[in-house]
């Protein structure tokens, strides 16, 4: 047990018998969790959500230069769908309440635009030049038939992308102001629990900005899991996204990840699964929230 367990444990009159430590954080004998300092401004930001009336959130009991103290809420037990529906209704809460409209920076939209065409570019030429040496092998491993066999939903979901950013950039450059709200920015469901109400949890990287990236960052953390076209939808019936968020959403969405070429064959094979998994999926998802909206 290190000396800043022991100064707390003094502190709080607690007499430690288990410190588990999950996510980063110390939970001490279950009434009071230490996390380290990282985010300067934090009692800033929770200041500004409990002036929205926002406050599913833990109350801080401590803070020093080095750390926060916050008090240990049991989690309930709840099967993982109706985790996800009220964590969804909780984000969009969080979204509503904090809404408001800025005069766009067409510099910072530019940067946007540019960063995810280079991105798009760069993973073009990688795919194709990859394919290229794949297509050149006499007996294909595992790892390079399963490419080939799915490099049309690779280079499907880079056109797509490249063609929504085109259309989401035509559109920001006719807009005036642009919605943004307090994200979380690291939304998963480890993050969300619930006692005598809900809480958001773990808010060092928050920000404002574009609701898009919450949604987003929830996606990618539990795409294999759950069904995020009821969840979407859900979302979109408390909170509607505009044509231009959602297209800048699916732009992100579609954008396919790196395959990283290890040794490890078998590695290698769940990778690739995994990729094309989301890839699927991701097509799925955006062609069924299309038809829906016709």
């Amino acid at each position: 047990m290190n000396n800043e367990v022991r100064t707390l444990a003094v502190k709080y009159k607690i007499s430690p018998k288990r410190v588990t430590i999950k996510s980063g954080a110390k939970i001490i004998d279950n009434q009071i969790v230490v996390k380290k300092k990282k985010n300067n401004s934090l009692d800033k930001t929770y200041r500004y959500l409990k002036s929205r009336s926002f406050d599913y959130f833990p109350d801080i009991i401590d803070v020093s230069d080095e750390y926060i103290v916050y008090p240990y809420i049991e989690d309930c037990e709840e099967p993982v769908e109706q985790k996800a529906i009220d964590l969804v209704h909780l984000l969009s809460l969080l979204h509503s309440k904090t809404t408001f409209y800025r005069e766009i920076d067409i510099d910072r939209i530019k940067e946007i635009y540019e960063e995810i065409v280079g991105k798009l570019e760069y993973l073009n030429n990688y795919y194709n030049d990859l394919i290229t040496v794949i297509e050149k092998e006499v007996y294909m491993s595992p790892s390079s038939y399963l490419i080939a066999r799915n490099i049309n939903i690779i280079f499907g979901s880079i056109y797509f992308a490249r063609d929504n950013i085109k259309t989401w950039y035509k559109k920001q450059e006719n807009n005036k102001n642009e919605r943004v709200v307090n994200i979380h920015n690291n939304i998963n469901l480890d993050h969300y629990i619930k006692n005598e109400k809900p809480y958001l949890i773990s808010w060092d990287k928050s920000r404002i900005d574009s609701p898009i990236y919450d949604l987003l960052s929830f996606y990618k953390n539990h795409y294999l899991e759950l069904d995020f076209d009821d969840l979407f939808h859900y979302y979109e019936s408390n909170y509607p996204l505009k044509e231009e968020e959602r297209i800048l959403l699916f732009t992100y969405m579609a954008i396919p990840p790196k395959i990283e070429i290890e040794d490890n064959e078998y590695k290698m094979c769940i990778k690739i699964n995994k990729i094309i998994d989301y890839l699927y999926k991701t097509s799925n998802l955006i062609m069924n929230y299309q038809e829906r909206k016709r």
